[in-house]
């Protein structure tokens, strides 16, 4: 089972936050999050398969080649095992394609779903970058396949932090287990579309910095499609908007997840943020 740790208020009616990091990540590219979500929720963090403390998993599953729907059960283990029926559910780049998955494999364990630097469509850059990078995975070292990445969707000076958090969290990942998380940018595509397609109507709040152009237009466009969607751009901000302005992430998350346990599904609003 994936590594995990909580944080339980003592008021057992508290609802359960889960927080879903991406690819080369870890749990700890949450710190700046946990001591604000902690006063107002109960709090599970997970280190994904190969990531964090959770190699021990991919080790045992090493001649097994990856699928999102792999990954997503192993979240769905981790929440039955702590018998968590239903949480809200946070996540970070390609944390948010596993959350967004979860909600189609089980969608009653999902009370909303908060999507920081979410990826909803490649545009025609992420694509090339995905086709190079299945191209030379095999002559290059992945570090720097990965760190070129980094580069592609965190150029600015304004994201060096974040940049550099996620290159070194990458840096723990062996390269055999980088090559099988690599391998599921075949599925990606796909899977997106689908998702573009079919609206699940589950609250979602998009967390989107206004400098995350290779992502950004396409979450735009979503939230003009599928019900109970709405979209805040967090400026001075990146791809991994968590980093960048943590402060404006917490407090929009927090507001919106209060809202939601509160059962307060207003309407609809667009808020494209100028603070």
């Amino acid at each position: 089972m994936l590594h995990y740790k909580t944080y339980e208020l003592d008021d057992s009616t508290a609802p359960w936050v889960v927080f879903v990091h991406g690819a080369g990540g870890s749990s700890s590219i949450w710190f700046l999050q946990i001591k604000e979500f902690i006063r107002h929720f109960n709090v599970l963090l997970v280190d994904l398969r190969g990531h964090g403390k959770s190699k021990g998993l991919a080790a045992l599953k090493e001649d097994h080649q990856y699928e999102f729907e792999d990954i997503t059960r192993d979240i769905i283990e981790v929440l039955d095992s702590l018998n968590i029926k239903k949480a809200h559910f946070i996540g970070i780049s390609l944390g948010t394609i596993l959350i967004r998955n979860l909600s189609e494999i089980a969608p009653e364990r999902v009370s909303s779903m908060v999507m920081g630097g979410a990826i909803i469509r490649l545009n025609i850059r992420a694509k090339v970058l995905v086709t190079l990078g299945n191209m030379f995975k095999r002559f290059i070292p992945y570090m720097w396949l990965y760190s070129f990445f980094a580069w592609i969707i965190m150029p600015s000076e304004r994201h060096k932090k974040s940049r550099l958090l996620f290159v070194n969290e990458a840096k723990k990942v062996a390269q055999k287990e980088f090559m099988r998380w690599f391998r599921l940018t075949y599925e990606i595509t796909p899977l997106l579309k689908y998702f573009e397609e079919k609206d699940t109507a589950i609250p979602t709040l998009y967390l989107m910095g206004e400098e995350d152009h290779m992502f950004l237009p396409a979450v735009r466009y979503i939230i003009t499609r599928h019900t109970n969607s709405w979209l805040e751009v967090i400026v001075n901000s990146g791809h991994v908007c968590n980093v960048d302005q943590p402060s404006e992430f917490n407090a929009r998350a927090i507001s919106f997840l209060k809202k939601m346990s509160a059962g307060d599904s207003s309407e609809k609003t667009i808020k494209l943020a100028a603070c």
